[in-house]
């Protein structure tokens, strides 16, 4: 399949954005049906790359390439692989939800607020389809302004702060990336990372371009100890702000792992497994207990997201410890299936949970989980898809939250059995803290008269969660079109990732 559908696909909701914003607060239905059918139309033409997909290869699919800053040979370049792809359609398929969850929602600005998200669809489109690293660093940037704006603008009290914290950390761990990607720019000659991927380092450059990104993906996953920014940004984050944040923006840092540190830097990344496996663990097992102890229901979500992301890192590094104790590369890849399968995974559950909450807020104007109590009598619909998301919060078998989970314990088993007995544990305290919320919030006796008083879902509000509904239980039944489009990437990165890039 030829085209530039890629650019149409990165470049349809910036220029659709740029005409809500154009259209502005005096024609605001206009500028609100411009941002709809944009994210409809977007995740519409996405739908071919997934049907002329072809999974029998690892190549690049799609490729467009073209000269965008010649003098330092870096190029307009975008392509996608079984690892790119299934990213690229959960950012097309969640932007609708939101867009759709703030229709009458945001009165403030709203038309800038739909053209924030459109703009910030866009990048990060780039940020998983370019091949070009000077392209993605440019996207990986230029997506954090929008967020920013939504955040700052649009957040709740202490807005200020959480942007501020945001911004510093994620664009701090952005600079000590640049300067790896420039050093190899200059050795390998051009900003294409699969030459930097077939470029010869020593032990000792490895190690430094491993810190390098490890500091700039770690900030994004967000894994322990640089996972504070998180929890504030979801707490003053309007919902859509959350939504995204939480869906797509921490699925970039797992991304940036398995496109850049595994297949650059695999010596390196063989001798500091056990510093990214400990960190996973440590997130799995400690944030858990924090989630356990939070009273606002938008932390407790955003803790738990931490701790799901924390898999997708465990899953990702137990490569070389399953080579290393079955001898052989079969299977070595189930850890990296099951990152992957937890990213589109956790895009879906922690998207539909901020969403939950959302509808929630905007009848109570609280967050906080005391406030509520026996909404399944005034809101029995409403109740319903919470309980089922929350349930593949906990990876119950059905649903998508087992499937990602179940492959990386596997593999942790296959790597040590005291990993897996670790990640397991995030099963237990996962169901903890998720259950005792939807036992605080959902069941029980109407908790006050504001309870008693609130309306079940709109229309608009069960057409977001029935297709977030639909999406984790489709996935969660038959994750096989997924692993099939992922698998000859995944294996074509295990070998990567197994073979020595020092030079002889």
């Amino acid at each position: 399949m030829q085209g530039p559908l890629l650019s149409v696909l990165v470049w349809l909701p910036i220029g659709a954005g740029v005409v809500v914003l154009l259209l502005g607060e005096r024609n605001i239905v206009a500028a609100r049906w411009v941002a709809l059918l944009a994210t409809i139309a977007t995740l519409l033409l996405s739908l071919p790359l997934v049907a002329h997909f072809d999974t029998s290869t690892s190549a690049l699919q799609f490729v467009e390439n073209v000269p965008w800053i010649p003098r330092f040979n870096a190029n307009y370049a975008l392509g996608l692989d079984g690892i790119s792809l299934p990213l690229v359609v959960l950012t097309a398929f969640i932007t609708i939800p939101v867009v759709i969850a703030a229709w009458t929602v945001i009165e403030v600005r709203a038309a800038q607020y739909f053209a924030a998200f459109l703009i910030m669809e866009g990048l990060m489109i780039g940020v998983f389809s370019a091949t070009d690293a000077l392209l993605f660093y440019f996207f990986w940037e230029a997506m954090l302004i929008p967020m920013f704006l939504i955040i700052g603008i649009w957040g709740g009290p202490r807005r200020v702060y959480a942007t501020i914290k945001f911004f510093l950390y994620t664009f701090l761990g952005s600079v000590f990336m640049l300067a790896a990607l420039i050093y190899m720019y200059v050795k390998a000659g051009d900003y294409s990372i699969a030459s930097f991927q077939a470029l010869p380092l020593t032990l000792l450059e490895q190690r430094w371009i491993f810190v390098a990104f490890l500091m700039a993906f770690a900030v994004k996953v967000p894994m322990w100890p640089v996972h504070t920014w998180l929890p504030d940004a979801h707490v003053e984050a309007p919902t859509g702000g959350s939504v995204i944040l939480a869906a797509i923006m921490l699925k970039m840092g797992g991304y940036g792992f398995l496109r850049f540190s595994l297949p650059i830097a695999p010596d390196a990344c063989r001798e500091l497994e056990m510093l990214v496996i400990t960190l996973s663990l440590i997130a799995v097992v400690y944030i858990g207990f924090v989630a356990l102890v939070q009273q606002d229901m938008k932390k407790l979500i955003a803790y738990s997201s931490i701790a799901h992301m924390g898999f997708v890192t465990l899953g990702a590094f137990l490569v070389y410890d399953i080579v290393r104790n079955t001898g052989s590369v079969q299977g070595a890849g189930m850890g990296l299936d099951g990152a992957m399968v937890q990213m589109v995974s956790h895009g879906l559950v922690s998207g539909a949970l901020f969403l939950c909450v959302g509808v929630l807020y905007d009848r109570m104007h609280s967050r906080q989980i005391a406030d509520y109590g026996g909404v399944i009598n005034t809101m029995p619909i409403f109740a319903a898809f919470m309980v089922l998301f929350c349930l593949a919060n906990t990876g119950l078998p059905g649903t998508s939250g087992f499937v990602g989970e179940f492959l990386v314990i596997i593999a942790a088993f296959k790597a040590s059995f005291w990993y897996s007995l670790l990640a397991a544990v995030t099963l237990v305290l996962g169901a903890a803290y998720t259950l005792w919320l939807v036992k605080r919030v959902v069941f029980g006796p109407i908790g006050n008269d504001r309870v008693a008083a609130l309306q079940d879902l709109n229309g608009r509000e069960f057409i977001v969660l029935a297709a977030l509904a639909i999406a984790v239980l489709l996935l969660g039944v038959w994750p096989a079109p997924l692993l099939k489009i992922m698998q000859p990437s995944i294996h074509h990165l295990v070998d990567q990732a197994i073979a020595t890039k020092i030079p002889l």
